[in-house]
């Protein structure tokens, strides 16, 4: 029987077995006696390491990496400690890594607070200083001096003190008979206890979380800033070059960046927004190279990764292949072909949709990106042929067999009962929520009720506060627009989901409008209160007066009726049974990865991502993502020029940047070959919540600014393969030119430290 397995640079052997070995250049060649494999074929496997994580794979807790992998790092090229990483005794890399909004990271690049973060993870509040003749969108923002930077409310960054292992406090002295309900409430109530020792009068936040399905738990001690200021941002034709023609793709020519300010109290403390307050002082700042990158350098990312789930079985990613995501695909792409429609023919729709038009896309487009890579990498057959190997180690001994025997099987029929629910909660987000309307009058209905036991002076305060959310709603929202995706989503939950999970709203859709869904929706757009903003105003000016039972009005209102009408089918038919299986599988995966970690006792295991501090490694470098295409590490302003003339309506640069191109123009920003770089792609492992990371070289200077990832790779968050994952950066250079010679903003490199 004839093996191939792709493998370099083995120098290890195996005696007292029955295989020979024959090596060649890229592969080693099996010849193995049937009959004998099934004794021998798992520790073989262990011996060469190849359940080990590659190099470039990983998502690392900084706080472990003395003990994961620092020294392999090294060895790739890394000339940082762990300590200059991640340290709690002296200024680290980490302290000038933070979480930016609430779900991007940036990082402080100056020591009076300059942050740098992505285009698009600072676009709402662009948007939110943006009108049809005030268009920051279109034109760019940069403010000339501090005196110009501008507030955003409700925008805010946060920063990482400390991480704790705090396993031994959460999972310590429990009676292993207990129920599984038994052992969450005790593991909730220490968590809790943990949180309020650690935040009791200090001004922090602890966050606690469990990694690798609940083996281990971990604290992070945070500190939030909340006065944070636009500096800069370029026009979107620049920051978000490409459009959602280029999302996911590569090569890529955009300059997604923008800058922020923190601003803190006194004793450089988080203060509210106040003119009196005084740029951020931080611990440490990220220094910048202008040396650049090269093909095979060591790149290095931290930054907050959001979720992925790599260790899943093959019959969750089989439902993902299959069912889920190509439906979520069609009815994202339903939502989209609307909002073209309309967004094609009116400004003022545009700039109220562009925001939300991305979000939309971005999972959209993902999702497609994600079912080529697993089909590419044949994730699919090597997640079963994984779990092949565990089955058989667990049933290779009668200890094991016991522990974890029946673990993979019992996962399988747990999915099994788990999918035909999961299909009613994605659509529960990507069908009945996809209407704006319902968000809406659930904060309208919240308003009442919150407000009930409150005096009249704070429900007064409460109703005045909200009437900025209402006029923030109505800002960015068109009628027609909401009502036309309601009544296409509403019919593809028709036609997608059983009857047995179909709400009595479309018994009223089928019987008094005679099932068409169009003439009711109009119906419901026109009847309802939540978008008649003088008769809703006037209504809610009476909470604090409660004249008389207003959430009533509201029940009765037929958008919280439809509402209401699904919510009970969710909380009946679905989340009970949804929720019980997910404890259940939870329960088995926990099994299921302490086996892992036990099978293969050398190997260093990375937890998944939780929104919480990772750091990853890898090189730059291309890759071919098809037979005959071969990708270039780096592309550069001369290619952005030629995408423009190409298609100069997809692609279209302002004036002013091709008349730097046509000039030549560059200043220092350019790389060995008078180019000026624009963006690169490196094999480090992120997920969405890396936008906005920096990307570090061996020296822990800035080089790059990670914003997205190849389209073949995105299915990175449940299997990641060296060969076609990369991440998708700015290089830095591309960013100073941009504030230097198209800004004319050059006091902001004036406080950079550029090495």
């Amino acid at each position: 029987m004839l093996w191939d397995y792709p493998f370099r640079n083995f120098t290890g052997s195996l005696k007292n077995s029955s295989i020979s070995i024959t090596l060649k250049p890229d592969f080693i060649y099996f010849n193995l006696n049937f009959m004998k494999i099934k004794s021998f074929i798992a520790a073989f496997f262990l011996s060469l390491g190849l359940f080990s994580a590659k190099a470039e794979e990983g998502l690392w807790i900084p706080m472990l990496l003395q003990h994961y992998n620092i020294d392999i790092m090294q060895k790739e090229g890394l000339r940082l400690s762990a300590e200059d990483i991640y340290s709690i005794n002296q200024a680290s890399l980490k302290d000038a890594i933070l979480i930016f909004g609430t779900g991007c990271t940036g990082e402080v690049i100056s020591g009076d607070g300059l942050v740098l973060t992505n285009h698009h993870c600072g676009y709402s509040s662009i948007q939110s200083h943006s009108s049809v003749d005030n268009d920051y969108l279109t034109n760019g923002f940069w403010a000339m001096n501090r005196d110009e930077e501008l507030p955003n409310p409700g925008l805010k960054v946060t920063f990482l003190i400390r991480i704790e292992d705090v396993s031994q406090n959460v999972l310590g002295k429990m009676d292993d008979n207990i129920s599984e309900v038994e052992r969450d409430s005790i593991i909730r109530e220490r968590i809790a206890g943990l949180k309020k020792e650690n935040e009791d009068g200090n001004g922090y936040k602890a966050v606690i979380k469990p990694f690798y399905y609940g083996n281990e738990y971990y604290m992070f001690i945070y500190q939030e800033y909340n006065d944070i200021r636009l500096v800069g941002a370029p026009p979107s034709s620049i920051g978000n070059y490409g459009e959602d023609w280029d999302n996911w793709i590569w090569p890529r020519h955009t300059g997604d960046f923008s800058l922020f300010r923190i601003y803190a109290g006194a004793d450089n403390k988080p203060a509210s927004y106040s003119p009196e307050n005084t740029p951020y002082k931080s611990k440490t700042h990220l220094k910048i190279s202008t040396a650049g990158v090269k093909e095979g350098d060591f790149t290095m990312i931290m930054g907050y990764p959001g979720t992925t789930t790599e260790y899943i079985i093959s019959d969750e990613i089989k439902f993902m292949l299959e069912t889920s995501l190509p439906k979520k695909v069609a009815i994202r792409d339903a939502r989209l072909k609307i909002l073209d429609k309309y967004m094609a023919n009116n400004d003022t729709i545009r700039i109220q949709y562009a925001s939300k038009y991305r979000s939309i896309s971005n999972a959209w487009k993902k999702w497609e990106g994600v079912i080529i890579g697993l089909e590419k990498t044949n994730a699919l057959a090597r997640k079963a042929e994984a779990e092949e190997n565990f089955r058989e180690w667990a049933m290779s001994n009668p200890e094991r067999q016991s522990e974890y025997g029946n673990t993979l099987q019992a996962l399988r029929d747990k999915n099994r009962e788990l999918v035909k629910y999961s299909l009613v909660y994605d659509y529960s987000n990507e069908a009945v929520m996809a209407a704006e309307i319902f968000d809406f009058a659930l904060d309208c209905n919240s308003l009442v009720y919150s407000t009930s036991e409150m005096s009249k002076e704070d429900k007064r305060a409460a109703v005045d506060k909200f009437k900025k959310r209402m006029d923030a709603f109505f800002k960015d929202y068109n009628r027609k627009v909401d009502q036309e995706i309601f009544q296409t989503t509403l019919a593809y939950y028709y036609r997608d989901i059983a009857p047995e999970f179909h709400p009595d709203i479309y018994n009223v859709i089928n019987k008094k409008y005679k099932g068409d869904i169009n003439k009711f929706t109009a119906e419901t757009f026109n009847k309802t209160i939540f978008l008649q903003k003088d008769k809703l105003l006037e209504l809610l000016d009476q909470i604090p007066e409660s004249k008389f039972n207003i959430s009533l009005r509201f029940q009765k209102d037929p958008v919280l009726v439809i509402f209401n009408s699904f919510a009970a089918v969710y909380s009946k038919k679905v989340i009970p049974a949804y929720d019980n299986l997910k404890m259940d599988m939870q329960v088995l995966y926990r099994s299921y990865m302490r086996g892992l970690m036990e099978m293969q006792k050398d190997k260093v295991f990375y937890p998944d991502a939780n929104f919480t501090m990772r750091v990853a490694y890898g090189k730059a470098e291309g890759y071919k993502p098809a037979d005959g295409i071969e990708y270039l590490e780096y592309t550069s302003l001369s290619g952005a020029i030629e995408k423009h003339y190409m298609d100069s309506v997809v692609y279209s640069l302002p004036e002013k940047l091709i008349e730097i191109y046509n000039s030549k123009d560059f200043g220092r920003w350019v790389n060995e070959k008078g180019e000026v770089p624009v963006c690169f792609v490196a094999s480090n492992h992120t997920s969405g919540g890396n936008s906005g990371s920096p990307i570090l070289n061996a020296d822990g200077y800035l080089i790059g600014l990670n914003f997205d990832r190849n389209w073949e790779g995105t299915m990175s968050d449940v299997y990641y393969d060296v060969s076609i994952c990369r991440n998708i950066s700015v290089d830095i250079r591309y960013v100073l030119f941009i504030i230097d010679k198209f800004a004319g903003a050059g006091y902001l490199i004036n406080e950079m430290d550029l090495i």
